[in-house]
């Protein structure tokens, strides 16, 4: 296999000058750092501005190299070597992402990161960012560490009756209040006993912790609510508090200000507020149970006329992206804390919180959530603000009542991406909800089955559109409908008076149909003597015959 060296140094790309030979703790450095970010190519025998020097005799031995580089690292990194055919040999050393922290055999722990002017460098990783990388491994729960220097004394009483009121009102576990406070506690993993002595977790200070005690004990755990009026800021609030508390405080700031509107539902009216009430406290609570506690930073919930912003420090842990956030199996960087939040009832159980807060917005057939300000350090969700599609919301409200269930997640994005994108093949649904083929065929057929939508064409050329339900104008349901297959023969030569010939692409284009279904299409009026040909293939044009003239 062959290799280009890149133009420049990059996060997963570094060049070392092996000219006088590279010292060997500076290459162990350097496949640690690697290691323990994003892992990379690290090339031996290319200056930093990419000028190829070549590689040192005593590292052109691959063998003896990626042994030495296993010997020296802890646990052993299993590194790739190969030489790029150059003037000067230059060798490539592939170095894999660690799922765990490494060091050199001497106990040096480096990362690599990006500067100001976005060239790389590697740097020392410190006590709390390894505690901060083994959470975003899920191989370690900070939430759950005892806080050793903390009393059992130091969790407020009143916070504890506030658990068992949020039990009662959002159904949470029942037998949780059959039990004494430090039953609860241990239940809740909000106290650990250390040593004969009963010691709050890192969980049980968030929770339940004294305000004081909170600041001093976990000082990042920090929340903020601000609200804008145009660029004026009209809102600034910053406190430490028991998060419980603190969720409360920032619902009730979201709640004086998220109006409804009355929508009229057949015999009914319904009020429909601007942000979904489930959707935004699961959003407000997911951003308290996934941030990172080791960062400094704060929850952050910001509000003005185009939306909401709610953003927490830590990036999406490892396994999870923007792009798969509603596929991917539940995980979470503070187990302990969501665990305590499902079980009193604040959050959802199953772990799919993130599937609540899109709910919130299909189901109103609202525009998306959003995550794509997200970063390796912080995650951003922003829910725009815009009035419900009376049309979308009246259908699955229908849904709802006819089958007695909730509609699934699933269906709710079909029925949104047939609205944006009108007629769409299963491939296009698929894509563009980013939901297997399989699992979307089902959920399409099924609307098909209910009437719903409406599915046009077989095989690989079978498109869907809504159903005639959703279009209030009896002519745009036909236009997405289009025209059936009875009137295709009938548009094709209608094309065909427009132009001094056609092509198979031009009907492919005008039916939304696959080449081959254009072939026969096309075949069938030359049959008919509507149509004749010249030439083959793809290139064939086609023209009316004297008599359509």
């Amino acid at each position: 296999m062959s290799y280009l060296i890149p133009e420049k140094e990059t996060l997963e790309v570094e060049f070392k000058s092996d000219l006088k030979c590279l010292p060997d703790m500076e290459l162990i450095d350097a496949v640690v750092a690697f290691a323990n970010t994003s892992g990379g190519d690290l090339y031996l025998g290319v200056e930093d501005d990419g000028t190829v020097t070549g590689c040192h005799e005593k590292h052109r031995d691959f063998t003896r190299l990626a042994a030495f580089i296993a010997n020296r690292t802890m646990p052993p990194v299993s590194v790739r070597v190969e030489e790029i055919p150059a003037k000067k040999p230059v060798l490539l050393l592939q170095v894999p992402k660690s799922k765990t922290i490494v060091a050199s055999s001497s106990g040096k722990i480096q990362r690599r990161r990006l500067q100001a002017d976005g060239t790389p460098e590697n740097v020392p990783m410190y006590p709390y960012e390894i505690t901060t990388r083994l959470s975003e491994l899920a191989l370690l729960d900070f939430s759950a560490q005892p806080v050793l220097q903390a009393q059992y004394q130091d969790l407020d009483p009143l916070e504890r009756e506030r658990v068992r009121k949020i039990i009662l009102s959002y159904n949470g576990e029942k037998t949780l209040l059959e039990l004494s406070d430090e039953e609860l506690d241990k239940a809740l993993m909000l106290a650990a006993t250390v040593q004969d002595r009963l010691v709050p977790t890192v969980t049980g200070i968030l929770l339940l912790g004294k305000q004081e005690k909170i600041k001093e004990y976990i000082p990042t755990a920090e929340a903020a609510f601000q609200a804008f009026h145009g660029t004026e800021l009209t809102v600034n609030e910053s406190f430490y508090m028991p998060l419980l508390a603190a969720i409360e405080r920032i619902i009730n700031f979201i709640d004086v200000r998220n109006p409804e509107q009355e929508m009229d539902m057949g015999l009914f009216r319904m009020s429909i507020p601007d942000f979904d009430k489930r959707a935004v406290r699961e959003a407000v609570v997911n951003a308290f149970s996934h941030r990172d506690y080791t960062q400094l930073g704060r929850v952050l919930v910001q509000m003005d006329e185009d939306g909401m912003t709610i953003s927490n420090p830590g990036g999406l842990i490892e396994g999870v992206t923007v792009q798969n956030i509603l596929n991917v199996s539940p995980r979470g960087r503070n187990p302990a804390l969501a665990d305590a939040l499902k079980r009193i009832g604040l959050a959802e159980r199953s772990g799919r919180g993130v599937d609540r807060i899109f709910e919130g917005s299909l189901q109103y057939g609202r525009p998306l959530p959003d995550y794509s300000e997200t970063t390796s350090s912080n995650v951003k969700l922003f829910i725009p603000r815009s009035l419900p599609d009376v049309r979308m919301t009246t259908l699955i409200s229908e849904e709802r009542k006819r089958t007695g269930m909730q509609v699934s997640l699933s269906t709710l994005f079909a029925l949104n991406t047939l609205k944006q994108g009108r007629r769409m093949t299963l491939h296009e649904v698929s894509v563009e909800t980013n939901m297997p083929e399989s699992k979307m065929r089902a959920t399409l057929e099924r609307l098909t089955e209910s009437g719903l939508i409406e599915a046009i064409g077989t095989g690989r050329g079978r498109a869907y559109v809504l159903g005639s339900k959703m279009y209030q104008d009896a002519a745009k349901y036909v236009r997405q409908t289009g025209i059936d297959q009875l009137r295709y023969s009938e548009l094709i030569l209608k094309l065909a008076k427009t132009k001094p010939y056609i092509t198979r692409k031009d009907v492919i284009n005008l039916l939304h149909v696959t080449p081959p279904q254009a072939y026969r299409l096309l075949q069938k009026l030359l049959k008919s003597g509507d149509l004749i040909c010249e030439g083959k293939t793809n290139a064939a044009k086609y023209t009316l015959t004297n008599t359509e003239l």
